[in-house]
């Protein structure tokens, strides 16, 4: 697939999304995300993030001081902090970022393996990676059975469980160290109930039509090294392609290693797809 076309498609899936989080359940889903998000963001102090998926921003609460959003064509970024490439090529430095998350966007990416590479290449040793992702045995997942709805989204693409995940992080060295479960209903209701929700939360219970994995480097793994990512330039515009990014000296380049290192993890997470 080439960029083009790669990155054309990507848009027309952001554009396809969108109205879903605008549906009182798309609301009720993204409070109920923010509510899991809400503890780990308090928790962490750094100066990037970075956020790939739909919608606005879900972490606009965390101390993170430059929270840059992400979009596959100019027309669709939504502020000059917004980040316009394909995200399976990110133009960023190694263990840059204090918190990377991925919003819904593994079931529908057409190179998961390599968007789940370049997040967590980017991810700061001491940083954290998120992950949101639709439960395949929920009672939202009922609605993938109606004829014709697999063709749309939210309902459209392969939704993973968090053990499959668990199985990816571990081939990009990083280990899980929590999942929360959220957006609980009963089967054909709205998900926005807040008794179920309250009760769900309290006991963690694997019923939720979205979880959040939160996932951090192996501390085996981990490198005492300083690899701070600097904007030598203020932001110019609607993308990060206006600023110019200055790397500390003795840090590798990051296309050297993901050539280096994509290859082998790339062919590991394909044998468990």
């Amino acid at each position: 697939m080439s960029t083009e076309t790669g990155a054309q498609r990507l848009a027309d899936l952001l554009r396809e999304g969108q109205p879903f989080w605008s549906t009182p359940t798309g609301v009720a889903v993204r409070r109920a995300e923010r509510a899991c998000l809400g503890p780990v963001c308090e928790r962490l102090f750094g100066v990037h993030s970075l956020e790939l998926g739909f919608g606005n921003l879900l972490a606009d609460m965390c101390p993170v001081r430059h929270a840059m959003g992400w979009a596959p064509s100019r027309e669709l970024a939504q502020d000059a902090a917004t980040l316009i490439c394909s995200p399976d090529a990110l133009p960023l430095p190694d263990d840059s970022l204090s918190l990377v998350i991925v919003h819904h966007l593994l079931e529908v990416a057409p190179d998961p393996h390599h968007m789940l590479q370049e997040a967590a290449r980017v991810t700061a040793d001491e940083g954290r990676l998120i992950l949101f992702g639709w439960m395949p045995f929920s009672a939202g997942a009922l609605g993938r059975l109606a004829p014709g709805k697999r063709q749309r989204l939210p309902w459209r693409g392969q939704w993973r469980s968090p053990g499959r995940l668990r199985d990816w992080l571990a081939f990009v060295d990083f280990q899980v160290e929590r999942v929360d479960y959220c957006a609980f209903r009963l089967p054909g209701r709205p998900a926005r109930n807040a008794l179920f929700e309250t009760l769900g939360r309290r006991h963690n219970l694997p019923l939720g039509d979205s979880y959040m994995i939160q996932a951090c480097r192996r501390p085996q793994l981990l490198k005492t090294r300083d690899n701070r990512l600097r904007f030598t330039s203020p932001l110019g515009g609607p993308a990060l392609g206006a600023a110019r990014l200055e790397v500390e000296p003795g840090v590798p380049d990051c296309m050297d290693n993901r050539a280096a290192n994509g290859t082998a993890q790339e062919k590991r997470m394909t044998e468990i797809e």
